[in-house]
């Protein structure tokens, strides 16, 4: 995907209102979608699918839809501190990153930072470990990278 220039710079916002600021976030991006009928893609929905029914019928979390993409970090590249949840539209409930970095070692950068009561923690980015939060209620950001970071991040919504 890289090779073939379909990963994006992401933007900040949602639409209407989305800007480009290399100065907040540094990343490029590809959305995941049914519609690309990618085998790799639609096991992935599978998969959330089925997490989504668990997760709807042992917290009844309401959980109506969500939305994934690919984030690739090259070297130097950040997301300063921010919440998961747009200032004009509050159905993103839960954020959810699981992490494709195989042979990640202390050093290669790139952790998530999250804040919880003025203390940050940070979370190294190791192959097949994921990270699941509230998307309102956790500040975070993504520190300085020495090496490329891959992910796949996205967010359970509701209606």
């Amino acid at each position: 995907m890289y090779k073939d220039n379909l990963l994006l710079s992401a933007g900040i916002g949602n639409n209407p209102i989305v800007t480009q600021n290399k100065l907040v976030r540094s990343d490029i991006i590809y959305w995941l979608d049914r519609k690309h009928n990618n085998q790799y893609e639609n096991d992935f929905f599978d998969l959330m699918d089925s997490f989504i029914l668990h997760l709807n019928q042992t917290c009844y979390t309401g959980i109506t839809g969500y939305e994934f993409h690919y984030t690739m970090y090259q070297k130097g590249s950040f997301y300063k501190k921010h919440y998961d949840q747009f200032k004009n539209n509050g159905s993103r409930k839960y954020s959810m990153i699981i992490y494709l970095n195989i042979g990640w070692k202390l050093g290669d950068g790139g952790e998530l930072c999250i804040y919880k009561k003025g203390i940050a923690q940070n979370i190294s980015p190791v192959n097949c470990k994921s990270v699941f939060f509230k998307s309102d209620k956790l500040e975070h950001e993504v520190l300085t990278t020495n090496v490329v970071r891959m992910s796949i991040t996205g967010w359970l919504k509701v209606n």
